[in-house]
């Protein structure tokens, strides 16, 4: 059991270490859907956006991202093919205009930073 025990941790730390190189600087891992296109390309242009909860303040009650003042935070839908609700894929931004992106595709229960201007965005 020894043995294997070993192979397997460097397999394991060469598979996550070769894994963030791939992600890229600014994009932190996020996978992000090739619909969040579209909603960045909304949001840039200022709308008009398919939810009438696109745009609102987001209160970050979860404490997941750094501490702001209130109405910093915006929200936005990122759609979800085939879904009959809203789904749970957001990309929520900070100040105005937004200088700073994170995308969650699980509401809100974890966020990734991401670059929107990064050149490998689906």
């Amino acid at each position: 059991m020894r043995r294997l025990l070993i192979p397997l941790l460097i397999i394991l730390i060469g598979a996550v270490t070769l894994w963030r190189q791939q992600a890229g600087p600014g994009r932190a891992g996020t996978d992000l859907p090739a619909e969040a296109l579209d909603t960045i390309a909304l949001i840039r242009q200022g709308g008009p956006f398919p939810y009438r909860q696109d745009g609102r303040t987001f209160g970050n009650r979860e404490g997941l991202l750094p501490d702001k003042v209130q109405g910093y935070y915006r929200e936005y839908t990122v759609p979800t093919p085939g879904s009959p609700d809203r789904g749970a894929r957001r990309i929520v931004t900070g100040g105005s205009p937004p200088s700073v992106w994170y995308y969650t595709g699980d509401h809100y229960r974890s966020f990734s930073p991401f670059d929107p201007d990064e050149e490998s965005l689906p």
